[in-house]
């Protein structure tokens, strides 16, 4: 009971997230929700019947017993389907928690992600005294790719840069979209001279995508700005210093990456 009760109040917490009112998902799950509660209504209501007929004389207990056995026979029939609704609304929910962290374009995580994932990372830096190495990432010359070709090849070029950078992290970084044509990437334990080399890494793999639009071939680079959190440095100054790195790598030529002094 505890555990419906506590996916009740899940389901109904992510229905009233406004985050949620433009999620393909939220209408069906509504739908789901509210068979749900009318199905919870009419095992309710069956059970109240049941107790009735408990109550009745010896005499009409004869007689009722058909019509108790068919009862039963529908509510183990509702108890099924309630459990099947149950199940689907599981998935539902996680397929909700799961497009609430991802990017929509790319599948790699969001911002929400990344900011959740920081506050994290840098509270378990701050406690074990570990280091923490923030990357941001920016398309070269994004703008110029969507002018000359199009929005749909410039979204090719998001998800061809976002695979790359999948690709080329540690299992351990975290990685996301920061928003636009810009990404960041999470690296716990790792101070930056040694980020650095994974950051190289994923450079390379940028530089060589091999795409083409229009039957043109399109030059895809991206500049990075690296920055190890100092101790007791809040998020945001980190953050800052991570793009004043990338505005450096960006003003010192594109298609490298500068480390925050």
């Amino acid at each position: 009971m505890r555990d419906e009760h506590h996916l009740q109040l899940m389901i109904e917490t992510l229905l009233a997230d406004p985050e949620n009112e433009g999620n393909a998902l939220r209408h069906p799950l509504a739908e789901l929700y509210e068979e749900y509660r009318s199905l919870l209504y009419q095992i309710d209501r069956i059970t109240r019947i049941s107790d009735r007929y408990q109550n009745v004389s010896r005499e009409e207990k004869d007689a009722l017993a058909g019509r108790y056995n068919k009862q039963l026979r529908q509510l183990e029939k509702i108890a099924r389907i309630s459990d099947r609704y149950q199940s689907m609304m599981r998935d539902l929910n996680e397929a909700l928690k799961d497009a609430s962290t991802k990017d929509a374009l790319t599948g790699i995580g969001n911002r929400r992600m990344l900011m959740e994932s920081l506050k994290a990372e840098t509270a378990r830096a701050e406690r074990l005294e570990r280091p923490l190495t923030i990357v941001l990432i920016d398309v070269d010359r994004f703008k110029s790719v969507n002018d000359l070709y199009g929005h749909e090849a410039g979204d090719k070029v998001l998800v061809r840069i976002a695979n790359a950078i999948r690709s080329g992290v540690r299992d351990y970084d975290l990685c996301g979209r920061w928003g636009g044509e810009e990404f960041m990437v999470i690296m716990p334990e790792v101070p930056a001279d040694e980020g650095a080399v994974v950051v190289e890494r994923m450079r390379e793999a940028i530089a060589g995508i091999d795409m083409v639009a229009d039957d043109k071939s399109v030059q895809i680079s991206a500049s990075f700005g690296i920055a190890e959190r100092r101790p007791g440095e809040r998020i945001s100054d980190t953050i800052n210093r991570a793009d004043a790195a990338l505005f450096d790598a960006k003003r010192n030529g594109r298609n490298r990456y500068e480390i925050a002094a």
